[in-house]
This record gives C-alpha cells, sequence and structure tokens, in this order.
C-alpha cells in the first residue's frame, strides 16, 4: 500500500475533526488531505513522479507536515533535513540523494544556493515563504490546485519513500532506504507496541523534528486519526509543552531522554494538567536511571522507552508504561526493553558466534522493520548484513528473560591497560552524585595505558555544588565501579553539546574538548 493511504483513509473517515494545529492554525483532515492532493498536482504537473528525490529543508510546520504525505503520494522519495544543518552539509545531502526538487522554508536561501552549485540534477525549487526569482510559491501553486483530487502512485514493496540520512558519528551520513512496505509495517508495530488504543479522539504532541523520529511518530498518527499538535516556535519551551498537554488534552508524545528531562524537571509540570497522558515516548539515548526516577515521580507511571536506529525506523526494542517503576526490584533497570513485535534480536561475537545470555556482544536484528540498504554503498552493506542479520554497531546484552542491555557503540569502547572499557558505566555511576547534571565519558589516547577516560560534567544548577572536583567525584565511584573503569581525567563545562534532535554524540565532545585546549596533540600526533 501506499503509504500517502493513510492520510486518504483518514480524511474519508474522520472528514471535519481536527487533524494539525500549529500554533493558531488548526486543519481538517478534509482541509489537510486536499491541501496534500494540491501539492502532489502541483509537482507532477511539473514532471515530479515515482523515484524522484525530494529534497526538504525546514522547521516544522504545516507545509513541512504536508511535505511528506504529498512526497508519499507522489511515489517520490522524501530526503527532509535537519534544520540545524549548515548549507555544505545539506549540499552533500542534495548531491549524494539525487534530489530533483528542493522544497525549503524561506530562512534558508544559503542552504539552497549550496545545493544548486553541488546537486546538478536538481531543477525545481519551492520556497515557502518568499520565493526568489527562478523558484515556485509554495502557497501559490497549493492554491492554484485545490479541489485537484490526486491518485496515489502505484508502488510495490520495496519501492522506496524515504532516504534516512544517519547522524554521521563516525563519518559522513548514510542514505538508509526506507520504503512504502517496510515503513506499513513500522506503522502497524508502533500502533501495537507503543501507543495501544491509539484513536481519532487522541491528541498527539509533535516536540521533536519531523526531519527524524518525530516525522516516523507522525505516521501511526494519521493512520489512527489522532489530532497532531506542533509546538508553536522553533525552540523548545518547556512552558508551551505543558500548556499544550493541558489544552489539547495530549495521549502521546515523542521526545528524547535530554528533552523528556527538562520537560519534568521544570515548574510548569505542576501547573498544568497532565493526567490525559498514557504514552510519553523516549529514545534516541539510553535515559539515566536518575532520570526515570524524577520523571515516573513527576508524571506518572506513563513513560514508554524504545531503542532501534535509522536503519531499523525505532523498531528493534521497547520497554511499555508497565515494566517501568521507581523501585529498582520492580524493573529491569538499565534495560531497554524486549523485542518489538515481528522483530528478533541476537547477539553475536567477534568471529559472528551466536553469544549465551549475560553475554556482551553486538546487537544484530531481523526482521520486515529492517530497512532496504544504503543507498549507493555496497561497502557499508556488506558490512552490516551478514549472516542473515542487520549488525547495528551497538553493543549490549540480552538477559534469560530477553530483555536487551544497551552497553554502547562499539566506537565508544576503549581499551585501558588492556581491559575493555565502555564508558555508559561510569557515567550510570556519576550521575547518582547530585552535583552531576550531564555527564559524558570518552576514551583518549594516553602513554602510560594506552587509553585513558576523560569525564565531562555538568554541575547540577542549583548552585549548591559549584565547587564539584575531581577528587569528590573520584570518591564517588570508590566501591561502586573497578577502578580500571574510572576516568583519569575531570573537565567542567556549562553544558554538553548536543546534536540537533538533542542526543550528546560523543564526538562533538571530543571535538571540542580539542577545540577548548582540554586535550592537545603533541609532536607526533598522539593525543595526550
Amino acid at each position: 500500500m501506499n503509504l500517502g493511504h493513510f492520510l486518504t483513509q483518514a480524511a474519508q473517515r474522520y472528514r471535519d475533526q481536527t487533524a494539525l494545529v500549529w500554533g493558531q492554525e488548526s486543519w481538517s483532515w478534509t482541509e489537510l488531505n486536499a491541501r496534500v492532493d494540491a501539492l502532489a498536482a502541483a509537482l507532477s504537473a511539473r514532471g515530479v513522479g515515482k523515484g524522484d528525490v525530494i529534497l526538504v529543508i525546514s522547521r516544522n510546520s504545516n507545509q513541512m507536515f504536508e511535505s511528506m504525505w504529498a512526497t508519499y503520494k507522489l511515489g517520490a522519495v522524501w530526503v527532509p533535513c535537519n534544520f540545524r544543518l549548515t548549507p555544505p552539509e545539506v549540499a552533500y545531502l542534495g548531491s549524494a540523494s539525487g534530489a530533483r526538487v528542493m522544497l525549503y522554508e524561506n530562512i534558508f536561501p544559503n542552504h539552497v544556493d549550496a545545493v544548486r552549485a553541488e546537486a546538478t540534477h536538481l531543477n525545481e525549487v519551492v520556497c515557502i515563504g518568499s520565493a526568489r526569482e527562478g523558484e515556485t510559491d509554495y502557497e501559490a501553486i497549493v492554491a492554484e490546485n485545490l479541489g485537484t483530487a490526486f491518485p496515489e502512485a502505484a508502488v510495490e514493496h520495496d519501492d522506496p519513500c524515504w532516504y534516512f540520512f544517519t547522524s554521521g558519528t563516525t563519518g559522513r551520513s548514510k542514505a538508509a532506504i526506507l520504503t512504502h512496505g517496510q515503513m506499513c509495517f513500522v506503522v502497524n508495530n508502533y500502533l501495537a507496541d507503543q501507543m495501544p488504543g491509539l484513536g481519532p479522539t487522541d491528541a498527539s504532541l509533535i516536540v521533536a523534528p519531523l526531519s527524524h523520529g518525530a516525522g516516523v511518530h507522525a505516521m501511526p498518527q494519521v493512520a489512527r486519526g489522532a489530532k497532531s499538535v506542533m509546538l508553536p516556535g522553533s525552540s523548545f519551551d518547556e512552558e508551551a509543552v505543558w500548556r499544550l498537554i493541558e489544552e489539547h488534552g495530549v495521549a502521546n508524545m515523542f521526545t528524547v531522554p535530554t528533552i523528556l528531562t527538562r520537560m519534568v524537571r521544570h515548574p510548569a509540570v505542576d501547573r498544568y494538567d497532565h493526567s490525559s497522558l498514557r504514552h510519553v515516548i523516549y529514545a534516541g539515548a539510553p535515559m539515566y536511571r536518575e532520570d526515570q526516577v524524577a520523571a515516573l515521580k513527576n508524571i506518572g507511571k506513563v513513560i514508554v522507552q524504545y531503542y532501534g536506529l535509522g536503519e531499523v525506523t525505532g523498531s528493534i526494542t521497547y520497554l511499555p508504561a508497565e515494566d517501568h517503576s521507581i523501585v529498582d526490584d520492580e524493573m529491569p533497570v538499565g534495560s531497554c526493553g524486549f523485542a518489538r513485535s515481528g522483530m528478533e534480536i541476537a547477539i553475536r561475537g567477534l568471529e559472528g558466534e551466536m553469544l549465551p545470555p549475560n553475554t556482551r556482544g553486538e546487537i544484530c536484528v531481523r526482521g520486515p522493520a529492517v530497512f532496504a540498504g544504503y543507498l549507493n554503498n555496497p561497502e557499508a552493506n556488506a558490512k552490516v548484513f551478514k549472516d542473515g542479520w542487520f549488525h547495528t554497531g551497538d553493543l549490549g546484552y540480552l538477559d534469560e528473560r530477553g530483555f536487551l542491555y544497551l552497553t554502547g557503540r562499539a566506537s565508544d569502547m576503549y581499551i585501558s591497560g588492556g581491559s575493555n572499557v565502555y564508558p555508559r558505566e561510569a557515567e550510570e555511576v556519576l550521575l547518582t552524585h547530585p552535583g552531576v547534571e550531564e555527564v559524558a565519558v570518552l576514551g583518549v589516547p594516553d602513554p602510560k595505558w594506552g587509553e585513558a577516560g576523560v569525564a565531562v560534567i555538568v554541575r547540577s544548577s542549583s548552585g549548591e555544588f559549584a565547587g564539584l572536583s575531581k577528587a569528590e567525584l573520584l570518591g564517588h565511584l570508590e566501591g561502586k565501579l573497578s577502578r580500571y573503569k574510572f576516568p583519569q581525567m575531570f573537565v567542567f563545562w556549562n553544558e554538553l553539546p548536543k546534536s540537533g534532535y538533542g542526543k550528546v554524540p560523543k564526538h562533538l565532545i571530543r571535538e571540542e574538548l580539542y577545540a577548548r585546549g582540554d586535550l592537545v596533540k603533541n609532536e607526533a600526533g598522539d593525543r595526550t
């Protein structure tokens, strides 16, 4: 089935019910579908069709939302960009994806110019806002085609619908090919596991950029006729989040652990009614135990965790609300849950052997949610697809009940004095100190140990621990962690660098350590 048919069905069934809210504006299912059909018809008239790539850069808006569904109905391929990317980074995405059309919000003209210079196949630019010479005005072509019903293109299971560019933590990002058949499974998977019972009387809050996980979450929302509510501004505002939850009776939302933690620790959580919440879904990075407990205390037993990758579209494991608890003995503390419906997980060793429970190795997965491969990258495909499994590059273990525990990325592990060290273990313990608000540990070359850990600490904002020191933190680690796992160096910053999706990529921290002079290179190129 063409994914765009989800929207067609919602318009048929729910008609005048509210489909989308953004600021002071709202659209019914009939109105939203009509605008999407109009955009698809306009692009079709300009020669855009099945298999063509549409590059999009915009902050969350109704037009950004519409572009996804119009692309699907055309049978084209959606390539949404994180709006925080630089012009050269977007130019690379445009070139690597083979974009024929670029749809952009008018605050990003430099990105368009960069794409034009590098992507010679680009021949149509559509602007949300004031179009420049040679560009097409988004609202004008929608208005011209309103009332035109657009039939969805016929697609096969393996026809691409979205090139999901990876975050590029270990190099240039790669385009994961997501298909109509795969994503139809993912929609059902999300409805079965993460947000069971979602229906047309519910509202879902869109907090994160539609260009990434929030765009995936929007699909089951449309499939079940649930109203989608977007934040009115481009910056995150805790007060606005809680106000919208009360105003619309929000039932579910998706975010990342760092944002969820900000929400539940903000005073506004107590000023608004959030009793409508059933599923507050967090993913994208592990959530530390202290933050889980804070969320459970402040908003109740409604948080749901999942673990996945862009390549598996969030569908590897989940930990439902009923498996969360503030009491350690009542939940699998540290686990990201068990295999999602229809998916299978294995832990494999260095030689590809299957490892028994409680043995650390690489997390591998198979099932209908696995992507079709990387675009034009046979070397990467050969590396990640082996013996019928997708190799995630993440490390972890399964317990006897099938609960998965992440221990980090294979690339995060470092070897100190001949022993493997997984930074997350030290991070977890350091976060139990009341003076530590955020922490990241990474390994760097060391002349004595081969590699040693560096801990970057953000002190608690309360001010009580302004004098928090390395000595105090080492004392806190004593007896809780093997000494060889202790970081050797402690650095104190006001905040950790984060990606556009709220994650804390280790490569950004590493770059910042060198930029600030906390780490230096000697003449031989070794870091000390």
